[in-house]
């Protein structure tokens, strides 16, 4: 999972054919888990679109990251809750555009963290590059209800694999409520569920009592990223990159 981070700005670059053309493809393994889980829903990619999203990455189909890139818009869990990147679709960005990857090239710096996945209440996954604590290639969770970044002691194969095979559960049991698979399942996916009071409030606590309705989820970004810097708690000019396609 390194590999993305020093592939970027190299001068032999691989062309998205190389890197999609592989022995070993990591999309068969994937697609099994995803078919015991009854509630995961592939979301479907243009397949010359997955191609040019391996290539602005620069890693291969043998990785996970690069099989969800070409075979995949994304990966829907616990009725669209978990939203894992992919390739992208016209509701979902693609992993290489939510982190601001464009055509790599010998000046372009690759980032300090990738964003591989984001919850319906704003919460996000990334893989730690240099600029989050814990080990390097290791995925961290930035919870609406911490304001803050936490390593869950695993890589992006590893996690990708956890959430699959029901590893949700317990991770969110805090942070749901009687209804959520309603609220969640009625949603776009380009939208997620603003809360108030604020999870990370002393009042929002109980997120089953606190209001909560649907906003366009770059919307929620923002809330919970200004939340965070009135508490001192993300550095002013700090953010998360995230970019949906326009219909």
């Amino acid at each position: 999972m390194a590999s993305w981070r020093h592939a970027v700005g190299v001068e032999n670059l691989r062309t998205s054919a190389e890197l999609a053309n592989v022995s070993d493809p990591a999309w068969h393994r994937l697609r099994e888990l995803v078919d015991q889980n009854a509630t995961a829903r592939v979301l479907p990619v243009v397949y010359e679109a997955g191609q040019a999203v391996l290539f602005r990455l620069q890693v291969t189909a043998s990785s996970t990251l690069g099989s969800l890139a070409l075979n995949c818009g994304g990966l829907l869990l616990d009725h669209g809750w978990l939203r894992i990147l992919g390739g992208g679709t016209s509701e979902l960005p693609d992993l290489a555009s939510a982190n601001g990857l464009g055509a790599p090239s010998p000046e372009q710096e690759p980032p300090g963290s990738m964003t591989v996945a984001y919850d319906v209440l704003g919460g996000i996954f990334a893989v730690n590059g240099g600029d989050l604590p814990g080990d390097l290639g290791e995925v961290h969770y930035w919870g609406p209800d911490t304001l803050d970044w936490t390593p869950i002691g695993s890589g992006h194969t590893s996690f990708v694999q956890w959430a699959l095979s029901g590893g949700l559960q317990d991770f969110y049991q805090d942070l749901r409520w009687p209804g959520w698979v309603e609220e969640t399942s009625s949603l776009r996916d380009d939208q997620g569920i603003t809360v108030y009071p604020p999870l990370a409030t002393a009042e929002g606590q109980n997120i089953a009592a606190a209001n909560r309705a649907p906003v366009p989820f770059t919307e929620l970004l923002a809330l919970n990223q200004d939340l965070a810097r009135q508490l001192g708690l993300l550095p002013d000019g700090q953010s998360f990159h995230v970019e949906f396609k326009e219909d």
